[in-house]
């Protein structure tokens, strides 16, 4: 399949529930009416507010909010479970919108897998047929599609238990045959619909971890839908935080934390420790503004890499009163960071704990 710049592209979706939707669209655009007026006056909910976002391929995407916030309404638009109100969705350059129905349920077959909070096995076919489904749909014999299913099995780590049914499996084994399920099929884009919400939390860490080297391997371009912050930042390459339908912020875990947008994201963030997710270049002074200032850095400084951690950083400053230089994949010098902002960054992120 040709590159794109971008594996999905979300521009400007609105989902309107009701039968005058499109109605209150044009009155949502001229007169910028809120959701209790779209209420009253046409009967219509909100669930998307002109949503955008440009996902990168091999990325893993968490949307998150709380419940109600349209996280849920706005993936099902990526896979065409839900029909637009109005906007825009390309998914590595196809224009889902455009798609004729067979068309749609081919691609959805061959490129876009789902993994759903409540498991969705089909409870009459045993673990090896629930993962070989999707083959068995797109025609691939037997043999092919249970070969590619022992192997899934193993990557999930169920290796003996294919013959079982679902209801002889604990939650977070099920979970694992959901995953196991979607990657048997090879797809570009994995939909993850709050995966693990309905785990126990050892177990969820487990998963976690486990997605986590899953997909660092497989290169999926992933959305990763969770109302847990904690988890959006653990997962996350970068995170969308969505209220009220509309997305109110995106960027990394570490510039969501370091540079809330507002006062909501404050709220959300204000619990989070930050010495595992803000990374030496977020609190850096660039190498050539701090020589103009002070004169070249001793070369005796520790060098740490752009992406160490507040908490290897804090390490190594307590032992030497340098600052110390952070340095490009080649070695290059490209940042310092003194001893104030390091403790003013920490500092930074208690004020409201």
């Amino acid at each position: 399949m040709t590159e794109h710049k971008y594996a999905i592209e979300i521009s400007n979706v609105w989902k309107i529930f009701g039968e005058r939707a499109k109605e209150a669209l044009v009155d949502i655009k001229a007169t910028s009416i809120g959701k209790a007026e779209v209420l009253e006056k046409y009967n219509c909910v909100i669930g998307v507010a002109d949503a955008t976002m440009h996902i990168e391929p091999g990325e893993i995407f968490c949307v998150m909010g709380l419940s109600g916030s349209g996280k849920s309404t706005l993936v099902r638009h990526i896979n065409r479970l839900l029909e637009p109100t109005d906007g825009q969705v390309i998914v590595n350059g196809e224009n889902i919108m455009a798609m004729s129905d067979s068309a749609l349920r081919r691609y959805r077959n061959e490129h876009i897998a789902m993994v759903f909070q409540n498991f969705a096995l089909m409870p009459h076919r045993s673990v090896i047929d629930n993962i070989a489904m999707p083959l068995e749909i797109r025609g691939i014999p037997k043999n092919r599609r249970l070969e590619i299913a022992h192997r899934t099995i193993e990557m999930v780590e169920l290796t003996g238990w294919g013959n079982k049914f679902a209801h002889e499996l604990s939650g977070g084994m099920q979970q694992r045959v959901g995953l196991a399920r979607a990657l048997a099929a090879d797809p570009e884009i994995l939909l993850m619909d709050e995966p693990f919400s309905a785990l126990d939390p050892l177990i969820r860490r487990q998963l976690q971890n486990e997605f986590m080297h899953l997909a660092s391997g497989l290169n999926k371009t992933t959305v990763f839908i969770t109302h847990d912050l904690d988890e959006a930042v653990r997962i996350g390459d970068r995170i969308a935080i969505m209220r009220d339908g509309r997305v109110v912020q995106t960027g990394t875990p570490s510039e969501i934390i370091m540079n809330p947008a507002d006062d909501y994201v404050s709220e959300f963030v204000a619990g989070i420790s930050r010495l595992k997710i803000v990374r030496a270049h977020a609190v850096m002074e660039p190498i050539d503004q701090w020589q103009k200032a002070h004169g070249n850095l001793s070369m005796n400084a520790p060098t740490f890499a752009q992406d160490a951690n507040l908490s290897v950083l804090i390490e190594g400053a307590t032992s030497q009163e340098h600052p110390l230089a952070v340095v490009d994949q080649q070695g290059a010098r490209v940042g310092v960071i003194t001893q104030t902002a390091l403790l003013k960054s920490i500092a930074e992120g208690t004020e409201t704990s």
